[in-house]
C-alpha cells in the first residue's frame, strides 16, 4: 500500500476524512467500485457521465497512493488495467453510505431529477444507491 502524501495536522477525523474524498468524482468513484466490483478504466468513465479522462486519472492515481483504490496491471498486449477497491476503500464506501442515503431523501424531497447513466451489463452489488 502506497503512503499518502497528505498527512494533517488535522482538526478532527471529518477534516482527515474529507482529505481523503476532497473533490466531486471520489465519493462516486467508491460509489462505482463498490456497487459493480472490479472495473477497467473505461467501464469506470462510461458510469460517471461527465468526468473527463484527465480528472478520474489523477483521482484514480490520488486514492492508489491514499490506500483506497487497487490499480491491478495485466502485461499483455494491448495492456489491461483494472480497478478494485481495497479493504480501506470498502470501510470508507461503508461509512458514506449513510451521506448517500441522506442525499437519495433529499433528491426525492426536492424531486430533483438523477443523471441518466449508460446503461450496464452487471446490476449493482451492493446496498447504497445513487
Amino acid at each position: 500500500m502506497a503512503k499518502s502524501a497528505r498527512r494533517g495536522p488535522y482538526f478532527c477525523g471529518i477534516d482527515a476524512a474529507m482529505d481523503v474524498v476532497a473533490g466531486k468524482w471520489k465519493p462516486l468513484i467508491l460509489w462505482e467500485l463498490n456497487n459493480y466490483g472490479t472495473r477497467r478504466f473505461t467501464e469506470l468513465r462510461r458510469g460517471l457521465p461527465g468526468v473527463s479522462e484527465k480528472m478520474l486519472i489523477q483521482h484514480l492515481r490520488e486514492m492508489e497512493e491514499d490506500g483506497l483504490v487497487h490499480r491491478e496491471v495485466y502485461r499483455q498486449v494491448p495492456p489491461k488495467v483494472e480497478y478494485s477497491l481495497t479493504e480501506q476503500g470498502v470501510s470508507l464506501n461503508t461509512a458514506l453510505s449513510s451521506l448517500g442515503k441522506w442525499g437519495t431523501e433529499r433528491m426525492r424531497r426536492m424531486g430533483a431529477d438523477k443523471v441518466p447513466v449508460a446503461a450496464s451489463v452487471e446490476e449493482p452489488v451492493g446496498p447504497v444507491g445513487r
